[in-house]
């Protein structure tokens, strides 16, 4: 039998030497130690020892520092991860599950999610609930994840040696998408860190999910890169400590806490999010995603709203900053993201195409290829994803925006929105300074190039307006600032 101690004692004192090479290292042990065993070994304790296990099968020490941002814009959802979940789908219900029976009862499926989610009702996961929420839903949370993880990698507070918690990982569309976000995309032709010289990040994740959904996370988390290690745990979050998940790392918590589209299925989410800050590294975030709708969207912000407002040392990182020191926002707060669309992937293609319909029906209705969510960062260090403040020397408060309707002023806002507008309207962002009350909009009524940054800025860049137009909308029941030919509208930052 092979001694594990051994083989990390010598793991330790050669990391500092060269290169760990699994058949050089049984030279150094006693008895008929297999090279085999011994990588076996080195890939579960790699991340303890600080090692990245590279292409030629070496082990060396993982760079320190923070990831670097990906530039992340996914065009579709790679095929490695969709053959994956398209065996599995063979193997549970044979070669034409899309077709029949199968194909019949996947589609009520998706329709029954989608009404429930939309109703704000309790969602049961049996085993169709889990494949065809994986159907519908793996690519578009496959995607966004990489998006709010760009948010984190710009101002450097990813780093490399990365424990996370992944709260109700359901089918583990965030957890590939954190994996390809760190490691490359597995259909990805370019460079990446599999070069035989190259090292980068290593990933201790563990995942909290009791459902059902846990069947394909579990397969799917072996298309995984080799440097991104995984546990599951098949409970509650309710009744598991998030800070004792993984005892065996004395690291002082978990580097990212994520609850992924998860929130509005609990029972006491705000309870939830609150241990989950509790668990995290000072300097540690805790990301909570939700889909672009009303009532999930807003769900988020209220929740988001109800932890950082009550808890002093909870700072909103991004994306709905709070511009004016002291002060608390208490608009509807619907305020989401928009990524690019993805190709759609074969198995949701196949189970649209083998839908009844009559001769009015649409095509589409089982293809989900819209990027659209809305997300929070929490953290506990004071950070914020841009330290800019509003100046009340300069700027007018969201709070007082009664006090100047009918009159021009300047104001320093943050943009929540893309174009919301239809058709042909002018232009309609949503904005806010987190001091609002009620929901405050930019509308651009004459683009010109002191002003079409509000247009070409991205979503959470904060914006200075100036000589903007204050106006109320009785029938919205909200604020109107006009961008026209006599504002100006700089970014801030972005």
């Amino acid at each position: 039998m092979i001694d594990r101690d051994a083989v990390l004692d010598n793991a330790k004192y050669l990391r500092h030497v060269r290169p760990i090479d699994p058949d050089e290292l049984v030279d150094y042990l006693e008895g008929n130690a297999h090279p085999g065993v011994v990588r076996r070994i080195l890939r579960e304790e790699a991340f303890d020892l600080g090692l990245f296990e590279r292409a030629d099968g070496t082990f060396v020490p993982v760079d320190g520092g923070t990831v670097r941002p990906a530039g992340w814009h996914p065009e579709s959802f790679p095929e490695p991860y969709a053959f994956a979940l398209e065996e599995l789908l063979v193997d549970q219900y044979g070669p034409n599950w899309h077709t029949g029976e199968s194909g019949d009862r996947l589609r009520t499926t998706i329709d029954r999610l989608k009404a429930d989610y939309f109703h704000g009702n309790d969602v049961t996961y049996d085993e169709d609930a889990a494949f065809g929420y994986a159907i519908y839903h793996l690519p578009d949370y496959y995607a966004v994840m990489g998006y709010v993880l760009e948010v984190l990698a710009e101002p450097g507070q990813l780093p490399r040696s990365l424990r996370v918690l992944d709260v109700g990982a359901g089918t583990g569309g965030p957890a590939l998408g954190l994996c390809d976000y760190l490691f490359g995309r597995p259909d990805d032709d370019s460079e990446t860190t599999d070069s035989p010289d190259a090292t980068g990040p290593i990933v201790d994740y563990h995942a909290v999910e009791p459902s059902a959904n846990v069947e394909i996370l579990e397969a799917l988390l072996e298309e995984t890169d080799r440097n991104f290690r995984t546990e599951i745990h098949r409970e509650r979050i309710e009744n598991v400590d998030p800070a004792a998940l993984a005892p065996e790392v004395d690291s002082g918590g978990w580097d990212l806490v994520v609850f992924g589209n998860v929130l509005s299925e609990l029972e006491a989410p705000r309870r939830e999010l609150e241990r989950g800050l509790d668990a995290l590294a000072d300097s540690g975030s805790l990301v909570a995603l939700a889909p672009a709708d009303l009532e999930t969207s807003t769900g988020l912000r209220d929740v988001e709203r109800a932890v950082a407002n009550q808890r002093n040392n909870v700072t909103v990182f991004a994306p709905e900053l709070r511009l004016w020191p002291g002060a608390e926002p208490s608009d509807r707060g619907w305020s989401f993201a928009v990524g690019s669309d993805l190709a759609v992937p074969s198995f949701q293609r196949l189970l649209d195409e083998a839908a009844p319909r009559g001769p009015e029906d649409e095509p589409g209705r089982y293809v989900n290829a819209d990027v659209q969510y809305s997300y929070s960062i929490l953290r506990r260090d004071g950070r914020r994803r841009f330290p800019i403040r509003a100046n009340p020397n300069r700027h007018a408060r969201m709070a007082e925006s009664d006090r100047h309707v009918t009159r021009r002023i300047d104001l320093l806002a943050v943009k929540l929105s893309e174009n919301l507008a239809d058709g042909d309207a002018n232009p309609l962002f949503r904005i806010g300074d987190g001091s609002q009350t009620l929901d405050h909009y930019a509308v651009l009524t004459r683009e010109s190039g002191l002003n079409r940054a509000l247009r070409e800025a991205p979503y959470g860049s904060v914006l200075e307006f100036q000589n903007t137009l204050l106006l109320w909308n009785d029938d919205e029941g909200a604020y109107n600032l006009v961008v026209d030919g006599e504002t100006t509208v700089d970014i801030a930052a972005a």
